[in-house]
């Protein structure tokens, strides 16, 4: 049913879902919304909640294991031979719409300026929480040395 996929300049289908399931919940819906209005007649092929399994690697024996369950939206969409998809972590399924519609729009070449400085901003504003992050573990690393 789908076409060639296409993607964003300098983007990866997997990067670009990547930052669209990290991206924050009101900021992806307020983006999407207008998106819909200049896009083919969308078909919602799946939108539900659900969970998958967290896969973990124990770096000791090199084994891989399962940590627990993760609660998460997915939605899937087409329009015009393209499909467009989003899971995120959560009960948000209006945010997973919202991805799914995003990735449909790129998918059709629809707004890929716009969709382009989308992604670019969530991933700075995601990198640098990311860092703050990693700053706040670095702060409570012990050196077992000096004990």
């Amino acid at each position: 049913m789908t076409a060639l996929l296409q993607t964003l300049s300098g983007w990866t289908h997997a990067q670009q879902l990547d930052v669209l399931a990290r991206a924050d919940a009101a900021r992806i819906k307020a983006f999407a919304e207008p998106l819909i209005a200049d896009l083919p007649e969308i078909t919602v092929i799946e939108n539900r909640t659900g969970l998958v399994m967290l896969p973990m690697r124990d770096t000791a024996q090199g084994t891989h294991f399962h940590l627990g369950e993760v609660l998460v939206s997915e939605a899937h969409v087409s329009a015009g031979g393209q499909e467009g998809y989003g899971m995120r972590r959560g009960r948000d399924l209006e945010a997973a719409m919202a991805m799914a519609v995003v990735d449909l729009a790129i998918a059709l070449g629809h707004a890929p300026d716009a969709c382009a400085a989308f992604l670019s901003t969530e991933l700075r504003v995601q990198s640098e929480a990311d860092t703050e992050t990693l700053r706040r573990v670095e702060a409570t690393r012990v050196d077992m040395e000096t004990f």
